[in-house]
């Protein structure tokens, strides 16, 4: 059955989350921050995903806005840098994240190949509406799905169903692409056909199921959709 639809998770797939950090430590008076701030990215956005799953296995949902605020107080406390004007300044940037350059020129090729295209995301849906705002990728985008609505968060089941229930599609119709290896795959234990977007090289995580695909940016994802 053919590709029909494609669908993005969107921090660090689309949206570079480490964005925030880099613009942070080149500012003036941040040398100390500059020194750390690529153990802090990581930090962050490690604790952040650890948060969501916890949360997801304990039944003490929260919207994404407050896994992220409690990653960064984790990871600035973890690295002797906790401060109040520090850390707003880096949830402030953390609204204006950036695309990664090839993908306005994908998403673009995806609309006029007549795919459907969305996101589907742990992300409140403010924090995808200012993120989609601030990478100018609305007009290529047919939807922006949130866990919001259901109220837990990846990888659960219900997450990837969203998708069907949007598009009125069965699993096998959608690419699903993801930068976290664990969602390409749980994607795929759901029907998709899925690539998980490996941009530095990690080792694949050992669980029940695995992406069909990988690729090291996305620049690749218009002529899979179309050979699929």
């Amino acid at each position: 059955m053919p590709i029909t639809t494609v669908v993005f998770d969107a921090y660090g797939t689309l949206f570079d989350v480490a964005a925030a950090a880099r613009i942070a430590a080149a500012e003036p008076g941040r040398e100390a921050f500059a020194a750390k701030w690529p153990e802090i990215a990581s930090l962050w956005r490690a604790k952040q995903l650890q948060y969501t799953w916890l949360r997801a296995t304990s039944n003490t949902h929260c919207d994404f806005w407050q896994v992220t605020q409690d990653g960064l107080d984790y990871a600035l406390e973890a690295t002797g840098l906790a401060s109040p004007e520090l850390r707003e300044r880096l949830l402030a940037l953390y609204w204006q994240l950036s695309a990664f350059p090839e993908v306005p020129a994908m998403l673009d090729a995806l609309k006029a190949a007549g795919y459907n295209t969305g996101i589907l995301s742990n992300g409140s849906p403010e924090m995808l509406a200012g993120a989609v705002k601030s990478a100018g990728i609305g007009g290529a985008l047919d939807t922006v799905l949130s866990v919001e609505s259901i109220g837990i968060f990846k990888p659960h089941p219900t997450v990837y169903a969203m998708v069907d229930q949007h598009f009125s599609t069965t699993p096998e119709q959608v690419l699903f692409v993801s930068s976290n290896g664990w969602d390409a795959a749980y994607a795929a234990r759901h029907g998709f056909q899925t690539v998980w977007v490996n941009r530095v090289g990690e080792p694949a995580d050992r669980l029940p199921s695995a992406p069909q695909h990988m690729m090291q940016d996305l620049a690749g994802i218009p002529d899979l959709a179309a050979a699929l």
